[in-house]
């Protein structure tokens, strides 16, 4: 049995002649009829009675073949549906790795912008280091992330998305907290909060960097993975931190963020994928990205 057959009985049992039927299915009504005959000769029963040549009456065989004839088109109908919307990327799961940093800015613009698009679309959120997104992205865990470059594998697709200044984060109690702005020289004799090199080398290898412009070395005395703590543990007067400039949107009681005197290294942060997933979903997820991206340069390009 074959779909169009399905379609041409449901018009004759709904129209109960052969003439209207065909109108409705713009055929001619000898075709139809044989298609008809067909499928009676294929189920082996009469699905009509035929008053006359045209007009024609369900029989009780034709009237369990018309509600399961409704029920199998209906299904075939969503089944073209949801495969079309999985096609263009409207449902489905996208899983995402973050750092902890980009949660202050472009993150949450970004997963809003998307659910407007996209209400239906699952997003799984995962808080990774830029190293740990790397992995797993390799085995399959994510399939896009929000890191700082650079990465190990030249392979992954990137896009960069945000760059930004650093800042000094500092207990409200400390000496320079009072300042306007304060130069990196004055932190040479401070204590350090950073996180192991090994889980973000980029923003590490900056920071670590920009101090020895400055002819010294910074002195980490503690070690925390998320942005969170560290503010934390400012506040604890635990030490200092240099830190992207969106961090300030954290605020803490007992902790200042002051901007510094000198030019910083740029921390760039990017969206990084695999450059073979030909997920629907993610290519509507990178697609509102750029477009977000080009709104907000445009904006300040004209600010």
């Amino acid at each position: 049995m074959e779909l169009r057959h399905l379609r041409y009985f449901v018009a004759v049992a709904e129209e109960l002649h052969f003439n209207r039927a065909a109108e409705r299915l713009h055929i001619a009504q000898p075709p139809l009829s044989q298609q008809i005959k067909h499928l009676e000769t294929e189920l082996g029963v009469e699905l009509f009675h035929r008053r006359t040549k045209r007009q024609v009456q369900l029989t009780e065989a034709g009237q369990v073949l018309l509600q399961a004839a409704y029920q199998i088109l209906a299904q075939l109908e969503q089944a073209v549906c949801d495969t079309q919307r999985v096609g263009r990327g409207e449902t489905g799961t996208l899983i995402i790795g973050f750092t902890s940093s980009v949660v202050y800015d472009v993150l949450p613009a970004l997963l809003y912008q998307f659910r407007q698009h996209f209400p239906q679309v699952n997003l799984v959120l995962q808080e990774l280091t830029t190293t740990q997104q790397e992995e797993a992205l390799h085995n399959h865990r994510i399939e896009v992330g929000f890191c700082h470059p650079p990465l190990k594998d030249v392979s992954l697709g990137l896009e960069y998305i945000l760059q930004e200044p650093l800042v000094v984060a500092l207990p409200e109690t400390h000496l320079l907290a009072t300042e306007t702005t304060i130069s990196v020289c004055s932190l040479a004799h401070e204590s350090f909060i950073l996180f192991p090199r090994h889980l973000g080398p980029g923003l590490y290898d900056q920071i670590v960097s920009f101090c020895k412009q400055a002819n010294f070395s910074p002195k980490v005395m503690q070690e925390a993975i998320q942005m969170q703590t560290i503010i934390g543990l400012i506040s604890a007067e635990m030490g200092i931190a240099l830190v992207p400039a969106s961090l300030q949107n954290l605020q803490r009681v007992g902790v200042v963020y002051k901007p510094l005197q000198e030019a910083t290294p740029q921390v760039e942060t990017a969206v990084v994928w695999r450059a073979d997933n030909t997920s629907s979903v993610l290519r509507e997820f990178l697609r509102v990205i750029r477009l977000y991206v080009n709104e907000r340069r445009n904006e300040e390009a004209v600010s």
